[in-house]
């Protein structure tokens, strides 16, 4: 329409029954456009709502041990828990939780979660290596 007042401009839109919208404000002179706002917002919102659909979001399943844990509970927390939670697509947090001296022993903790490394190294790998998170220590697995 090439360059016309802003009264103009708005007379124009109400005459269509559209909105007069900025499109580019630091332009001399500004650029307007014609446009049914409530249908912009619209298409907007469902353009954001289709694509927090498509975003995959992963859960984080956490497991705590401690470093004088028994070989039975060992084996029960890790089968049963660890291969269901790795099973239906979770990630898997092993936390290995250190109470009172126990901490001077960060060995026994080191060694707990190499076994926990070695029963699950047929369906999962550690991501990363472990944290040191005060009494805690943890490392994350991921399903092969």
């Amino acid at each position: 329409m090439g360059i016309v007042s802003i009264d103009d401009a708005m007379e124009r839109a109400d005459d269509v029954g559209l909105d007069l919208m900025e499109v580019s404000p630091n332009t001399n002179p500004p650029v307007c456009r014609i446009v049914n706002f409530g249908k912009l917002k619209y298409e907007k919102k469902k353009k954001i709502q289709i694509s927090k659909k498509k975003q995959h979001v992963v859960k984080v399943k956490e497991i705590r041990l401690r470093p004088k844990i028994g070989d039975h509970d060992f084996d029960n927390k890790v089968n049963n828990m660890g291969r269901k939670f790795l099973k239906e697509g979770f990630k898997l947090k092993v936390t290995i939780m250190f109470r009172g001296r126990e901490i001077s022993r960060l060995d026994l903790g080191e060694d707990l979660l190499n076994r926990v490394a070695d029963a699950l190294e047929d369906i999962a790998e550690p991501e990363g290596k472990t944290d040191l998170e005060g009494r805690r220590i943890s490392v994350y697995f991921n399903a092969l």
